[in-house]
């Protein structure tokens, strides 16, 4: 039985049950038709994740691992804030007629900076702190920058990662402002499992545990009906992540080096609505 899907389902659970909605207040986000769209959410939500024991993905609805990949790289390899070099749509609601996101995600993290030891983004200072420093207390990333919040198109909402080296293990904390949790929750746990696998595999570690903190998490009123639907399914075995273990260098990495052997999950085959 897949761990990621007890806790997702653990999580939807206590949200429905205790969860506090916003119906009765002002909301930014809305539907497509235009009617605002309103929340239940749990404060302070935090999940662990060993990636020792298994790749934590859903099997109780999928996951599309390449996709999530995908965007990832977009953030962590291109730093790019401009969809034309995304493969997918999933951001296209948040682009100008260029293709941009403003100063947001990809484009926070590609900003270099200057140190004793030399020039570095943060994804370039992170891998060198990891080869040259494990031991450091001080190895993150952080894109919520406030003095480019007015040029983004939209607020970062995973917006750190912390890595700590613990022997030859590496872990990492995963903050999130908001999580919409039926959309993004186990796509951004993928995500971030496949960038802690990264960056260990190129620095000489193993991946150990991923926390996910999450500050609000939420579950939008026209997705209430499908997440019931999902949480009542008996999740089954995880799937084996398998690496391309011959990639040593962070850019080098490709959708094409994770697959997954006996991915199992149930069918989904509705459209969900995206607030925005």
């Amino acid at each position: 039985m897949s761990r990621a899907d007890e806790i997702f389902i653990q999580n939807c659970r206590e949200i429905l049950q205790n969860g506090v909605w916003d119906t009765d207040r002002e909301v930014r986000p809305h539907w497509e038709d235009g009617t605002p769209a309103h929340t239940v959410k749990k404060f302070g939500v935090v999940n662990r994740y060993d990636l020792k024991e298994e790749f934590p993905i859903l099997t109780i609805r999928r996951t599309a691992l390449k996709s999530c990949i995908d965007e990832l790289l977009w953030i962590w390899q291109k730093k790019s804030n401009n969809i034309r070099d995304l493969h997918s749509h999933i951001w296209d609601s948040w682009a100008d007629e260029t293709g941009s996101i403003g100063k947001a995600y990809g484009y926070q993290l590609g900003i270099k900076n200057v140190y004793p030891e030399g020039e570095f983004d943060q994804v370039d200072r992170v891998l060198y702190d990891l080869k040259h420093n494990p031991v450091s207390r001080r190895i993150l990333t952080n894109i919520y920058n406030f003095a480019d919040l007015h040029e983004m198109h939209l607020y970062p909402c995973a917006y750190s990662m912390t890595f700590n080296v613990s022997g030859d293990t590496l872990n990492g904390i995963l903050n999130q402002r908001s999580q919409d949790m039926l959309t993004a929750n186990n796509w951004n746990v993928v995500q971030y499992s496949i960038l802690l696998i990264m960056f260990a595999q190129v620095s000489g570690l193993k991946a150990g545990e991923l926390v996910h903190v999450i500050a609000d998490a939420h579950l939008y009123d026209r997705h209430i009906p499908l997440v019931k639907e999902i949480i009542e399914r008996a999740p089954m075995p995880a799937p084996k992540l398998h690496v391309d273990a011959s990639v040593k260098n962070f850019y080098d990495f490709t959708t094409d080096s994770f697959t997954l052997e006996n991915y199992c999950y149930h069918p989904f085959d509705h459209k969900i609505p995206i607030a925005i």
